[in-house]
């Protein structure tokens, strides 16, 4: 049978699924779209109503072409069971499972979810169409923010074992992954129940030769710790930093049930903007509560904050959390008026990260691919985009760039 695996959502994602790839057996053969494909895998995403949407609308063009489809990842908790008792699936299964998939190929009509406490002991070998390599150190999340339901579909957090992170650095380094991105659903709690940290992590994964840089998915403020601000200075790490703050109104923070304090992030962000990093931030608006008033005094403070690069969403209540049970006593914001908040947001971010690349500094990028307008796409140590004209294969290739224009979008050079 002819298998493709489709993927949406976060890096976490994109390991799971080469995973999946690599359970894969010769009797079944992985394709690269899903014509050609006589069993689609939809490994999916659940964070918003919006990701959900993404799925089933997949999903349906898939019924149009008569495709065999499968449901995984995050959504097979959160609407497997309704698009599996509508006909729109043959079967559903949980994350713990990904092993059990050559069997599933064969079966129909089933529902098995498995484990949320499971951890995995498998090694990835490499990624296709990735120039980067995608380490999981950990799964789920011990948070209880009042509008997330990923800890109900991913589970407690735990961190995966040492010597397997170890290893399979090692192993892409050698197979030529000389960047590394470590994911997970909240990888700052990595070595909470081991004895163990993110910071102590890094240090042993920067000692193997062959290393050039190190990413990181998204931190929560209180993990940026005193043991994690030592290697802020370390050249293999990235000099970006994605810490999700999701409001800038203590009012909105202590409603989401937010363990970040608006004053305290300030604080922080100063202190990394002053070592020259580049900052990211996740950001929810429109969430039960969010008066005019409230985002007003948000976006004075956000003005504040040195933010280049904006992960924003609208607020999507999802069944089952607190967030979605303030909408019975508060009024639903205005879908005109939540897309002007987020408009207003970005606008902020984007002339930020405009001024930030307009300092020029010497940048260190790792190129990708050739795109169809003839450039290499790449992104430098600040997690900004850069386009390469150049008539050397660059794909792949680490180049060092000095002269460059920048233009609002993205940067642009000629080598």
């Amino acid at each position: 049978m002819k298998i493709f695996i489709k993927t949406f959502g976060c890096r976490t994602n994109i390991y799971d699924s080469e995973l999946l790839k690599s359970y894969i057996t010769k009797a079944n053969i992985l394709v690269d779209d899903e014509n050609s494909a006589d069993i689609i895998v939809v490994n999916s995403c659940t964070v918003t109503n919006g990701a959900d949407s993404d799925v089933r609308n997949y999903i349906n063009r898939l019924n149009a072409l008569n495709k065999k489809v499968i449901l995984t990842g995050c959504g097979a908790s959160s609407q497997g069971a309704k698009l599996l008792n509508h006909n729109k699936i043959s079967g559903v299964f949980g994350a713990s499972y990904k092993h059990k998939i050559n069997d599933f190929l064969k079966n129909e009509k089933f529902f098995e979810l498995g484990e949320l406490d499971y951890k995995e002991n498998e090694i990835i070998k490499g990624f296709e169409r990735h120039s980067k390599g995608f380490i999981k150190i950990q799964e789920g999340c011990d948070f209880s923010c009042s509008y997330c339901i990923i800890p109900s579909v991913r589970g407690k957090a735990r961190s995966l074992d040492e010597r397997l992170i170890l290893n399979q650095a090692q192993i892409l380094i050698q197979n030529g992954f000389s960047e590394l991105v470590l994911t997970g659903t909240n990888i700052g709690s990595y070595g909470k129940d081991n004895n163990s940290s993110l910071a102590k992590l890094l240090k042993k994964i920067s000692t193997i030769n062959g290393l050039k840089r190190v990413r990181l998915g998204s931190l929560e403020p209180s993990q940026i710790d005193k043991e994690f601000k030592e290697i802020l200075n370390e050249s293999w790490l990235e000099r970006h930093l994605h810490i999700a703050l999701q409001h800038t109104s203590q009012t909105m923070l202590s409603l989401m049930r937010r363990a970040n304090k608006a004053w305290r992030d300030k604080e922080l962000f100063y202190e990394l903007s002053e070592l020259g990093f580049a900052l990211g931030t996740d950001y929810i608006v429109a969430h039960p509560g969010e008066s005019d008033e409230i985002f007003d005094e948000a976006v004075s403070n956000f003005k504040k904050l040195p933010i280049t690069h904006l992960h924003g969403f609208i607020f999507s209540p999802r069944e089952g959390t607190r967030s979605a049970l303030m909408l019975e006593n508060s009024p639903k914001i205005n879908g005109k008026i939540a897309k002007e908040r987020l408009k207003i947001l970005k606008n902020i971010s984007d002339l930020n990260n405009f001024k930030f690349r307009s300092k020029k500094p010497k940048l260190q990028v790792l190129c990708e691919k050739l795109d169809n307008d003839g450039y290499y796409s790449g992104f430098d140590q600040f997690y900004n985009k850069i386009k390469i004209k150049s008539n050397q294969n660059l794909s792949k290739k680490w180049v060092e760039i000095s002269e460059y224009e920048v233009e609002f979008s993205n940067n642009v050079a000629k080598l």
